[in-house]
């Protein structure tokens, strides 16, 4: 009985990485199309962010992230920071990956402009592979936007609905 739940812990939470990457590769073929709420996409933010154990009240991990720009000279860039979450967040996870599409006010950006403090809340349920919510606002002075909604795919056994922040700074 072990050996069965293992494996099918294992299937799901490649099911779970496997649509991650995909949804990824799909955002990376993405061509630039204005919106009038967000501005321009320019790209998308891919996050790993590290197990650890959630208490009563909170948790904090940290986040290790790469920029993929889907305009101009698609470049690529690094980040690293901390996810926290303050609130119900009880149990762990071994890793968790996260994908957000990137948004500017035009097609252009600096470098490094992705750092910053993003706020908001998110919901997760976690039973061997699972899935999260995340709503988080801000960025660099307002001009850089991450997805207002995204979605987290995760390994562990959690449940969590939390305010969280994510506190991002480039790494080049």
């Amino acid at each position: 009985m072990k050996k069965l739940l293992a494996t099918a812990f294992s299937a799901a939470s490649l099911i779970v990485m496997g649509a991650a990457t995909a949804r990824a590769a799909d955002l990376q073929t993405t061509y630039v199309e204005p919106d009038e709420r967000n501005g321009v996409k320019i790209g998308y933010l891919d996050c790993e962010i590290g197990g650890g154990v959630g208490y009563v009240l909170g948790s904090a991990k940290e986040v290790d992230c790469v920029f993929h720009s889907t305009v101009g000279n698609k470049r690529v860039e690094h980040y690293s920071g901390a996810i926290r979450k303050m609130g119900v967040d009880l149990g762990f996870t071994t890793r968790s990956r996260l994908v957000w599409l990137v948004f500017a006010p035009t097609a252009g950006y600096h470098h490094g402009s992705l750092s910053g403090l993003y706020q908001g809340a998110t919901a997760e349920a976690t039973v061997g592979a699972g899935v999260g919510a995340n709503i988080l606002v801000g960025g660099t002075s307002g001009s850089i936007h991450l997805q207002t909604l995204s979605v987290t795919g995760q390994l562990g056994l959690n449940v969590a609905a939390t305010g969280t922040s994510v506190t991002l700074t480039s790494t080049e």
